[in-house]
């Protein structure tokens, strides 16, 4: 029996084996078709639920596909490997990708666990890890991210990031945690490149000063702890370097430092540190040392090494160095400190004749401070003009006649008064502060004389000799710069003789032989200062377009002297007079002196017997007398103290 019918049967009191009356009979019919229609429509609805939730799972289903492949091309896209583990039941999964990353192949039904990725951790990394990871399951951490290096299967460590997130039960207990691994490797090469770049020179590959600070910050501690560890800095200067580098080109430079850079690594123990500061300056940074004399030992054969000549691009370089050494101790507690004392005692032994070693002392220091002291007032002295010109004759010995003047820069110090040039040009010269000196210098002197020409009918043909620093013949620009000012000045170019020093001109022979020419095509006159002094130039003296050669002072002021340099003189003057050139005497102060260079020929002269140095209204006053038909000035009687004042 349909189970409609029997409960309707139930409801009525009525049997299955017992018939109802009409009326009851009616009634129970009325019921069931009732009873059947309610079912019918209880059925329909049903079905229509039915068919509804059918599509709404069935969108869902299309939604979690979607966002199932989101995800993947996401992950594949952001090329990271996916891990999941299980921490209830200790169950890991690694994505192939992961797999890959480090390299990793299984067989088939293999599932690698939790120490497929911890024990492939680097040992110095693998601690960090651990306890990050501990202290995120722990609930310290909102997530889990470290880097760190894995070993991949081929031998190599991979640097990986990871990331993580725990999922917690409901008494924040962590039971899953799961994230990625992705590859940073080519990222931190390129991270250690650039930390790299930054504390190494990119020319020699040495240690820059960054890098230098770092060593020495550690070796200050080190004998702070104990005193026993000895260290000490080596600062080098190669000497001439600048003339190498401006004669034969930047590439013939960087050969040469590179050069060096091997010479020096070659001399030093892997533990020390051999830097670049930058340009020609080097520091060597020499650890656990037994004595001083370790360090001299160390400094000797560095001094010797670069004496060797060096072949750079297919020429023979010799050059030299200056090093200055500074001894570590705890008293030291910058490492400034240490390279600056360093630096101190190599100027020092390049002030004492380069190709040499000093050892700092506490003495440098205040002689240091009182260099740079000297710097500054240089600097303010250019700025307020405090620099002045004076002038001494150069007369012709036969005839006792002016052609000239050499014009000599003095400083009048608003303190000490007038300072010579001695003192003050070989820190001009070091700052570079000569250049502009000397622009003034040349300047000044040929707008003076060409006044002194407008004004002065006696000086029409007279000359007026400048001298040039180093720095100034190795400037490209010089041969431009002379002409500019005597374009200017309007001073005829044969009336300008500029005076080279001996030494100036060995430093660099071959820039030296085309800067004469450059000048003499010009038709400025140009002489060799202080001939006798500097290096043996015999050999290029007939090579070099000079009018005149100046016999240093030093020779003439022995002349009498039972004899003494009187030989020496002779010759210059019987070399000059084989050459065509005309001969200068610095220094005359004697009439013995005069009678005996007259006696051997000697074209000209200047010194106090004549005249000493005189200012701008002393020369105006001495050439007014000239066109007045006076003779030249008298000679100038001088005692003994005003013979050794400086001239220059």
């Amino acid at each position: 029996m349909h189970p409609l019918l029997d409960e309707q049967l139930k409801r009525l009191s009525l049997k299955k084996d017992t018939l109802p009356s009409i009326r009851r009979w009616q009634s129970f019919l009325s019921r069931v078709n009732s009873a059947y229609a309610e079912s019918d429509q209880e059925r329909l609805l049903m079905e229509r639920s039915l068919r509804d939730s059918s599509k709404d799972m069935q969108g869902i289903y299309d939604q979690l596909r979607e966002s199932e492949n989101r995800y993947f091309l996401a992950a594949q896209g952001a090329n990271d490997g996916l891990w999941d583990w299980d921490l209830i039941h200790d169950d890991t999964y690694y994505s192939s990708r992961w797999l890959e990353i480090l390299g990793l192949v299984f067989p088939e039904g293999h599932k690698p666990g939790r120490d497929c990725w911890l024990d492939r951790i680097h040992p110095n990394d693998r601690d960090k890890v651990v306890k990050e990871l501990d202290s995120h399951l722990d609930g310290k951490t909102h997530h889990f991210e470290n880097e760190h290096r894995v070993k991949h299967t081929d031998g190599s460590y991979r640097w990986v990031l990871i990331r993580g997130l725990a999922v917690r039960d409901d008494e924040g207990k962590a039971c899953r945690i799961a994230g990625s691994l992705t590859d940073i490797t080519a990222r931190k090469r390129t991270e250690e490149k650039l930390e790299h770049d930054a504390a190494h020179d990119a020319l020699t590959g040495l240690p820059n000063r960054k890098r230098l600070k770092q060593c020495l910050e550690t070796s200050i501690r080190r004998i702070k702890h104990d005193s026993r560890n000895l260290f000490a800095v080596l600062f080098i200067d190669i000497d001439r370097f600048k003339t190498i580098n401006d004669s034969m080109g930047h590439q013939a430079g960087d050969e040469l430092l590179l050069t060096i850079t091997r010479k020096l690594n070659s001399l030093v123990r892997p533990n020390d540190v051999v830097a670049r500061l930058g340009g020609d300056e080097f520091v060597i940074l020499v650890e656990n040392i037994k004595d001083r004399d370790q360090v001299l030992q160390i400094a000797e054969r560095i001094l010797i090494t670069l004496q060797q000549p060096m072949k750079i691009l297919g020429q023979k370089i010799y050059t030299s160095a200056s090093v200055g050494i500074a001894m570590g101790s705890g008293e030291y507690e910058k490492p400034e400190d240490l390279v600056r004392d360093a630096d101190i005692a190599m100027y020092r032994a390049k002030t004492n004749g380069k190709g040499r070693f000093e050892v700092f002392d506490e003495g440098m220091h205040s002689g240091a401070v009182s260099l740079m002291k000297l710097e500054i007032d240089l600097r303010r002295a250019y700025e307020k003009k405090e620099f002045v010109l004076h002038y001494q004759p150069i007369v012709a010995l036969e005839s006792e006649e002016i052609i000239g003047f050499e014009a000599l820069v003095r400083w009048n110090h608003p303190v000490r008064g007038m300072v010579p040039p001695s003192e003050f040009i070989p820190v001009a010269e070091d700052t570079g502060l000569i250049l502009p000196i000397g622009q003034w210098v040349l300047q000044e002197s040929c707008r003076q004389m060409s006044q002194w020409q407008r004004e002065h009918d006696s000086s029409r043909s007279m000359i007026i000799s400048v001298n040039l620093s180093a720095r100034q013949i190795e400037r490209k620009s010089l041969i431009e710069e002379i002409a500019q000012t005597l374009t200017t000045t309007e001073l005829p170019p044969e009336c300008l003789r500029l005076e080279i020093t001996e030494s100036v001109i060995m430093n660099n022979p071959e820039q030296a032989i085309v800067s004469v020419n450059d000048l003499r095509e010009m038709g400025v006159r140009v002489s060799i200062d202080d001939f006798g002094t500097g290096y043996s130039s015999l050999g290029y003296l007939h090579k070099f377009p000079v009018d005149t050669l100046k016999v240093d002072r030093s020779f003439i002021n022995r002349i009498g002297n039972e004899g003494e340099n009187a030989e020496i003189v002779q010759t210059i003057i019987t070399l000059a007079a084989s050459l065509n050139m005309e001969v200068v005497a610095e220094g005359i102060e004697t009439a013995e002196q005069l009678d005996f260079l007259r006696h051997i020929n000697c074209n000209y002269g200047q010194g106090y017997f004549y005249s000493r140095p005189v200012d701008s209204e002393g020369v105006g006053e001495m050439l007014g007398k000239l066109s007045a038909g006076s003779a030249l000035v008298e000679p100038l009687v001088v005692n003994e103290d005003a013979v050794n004042e400086l001239l220059h």
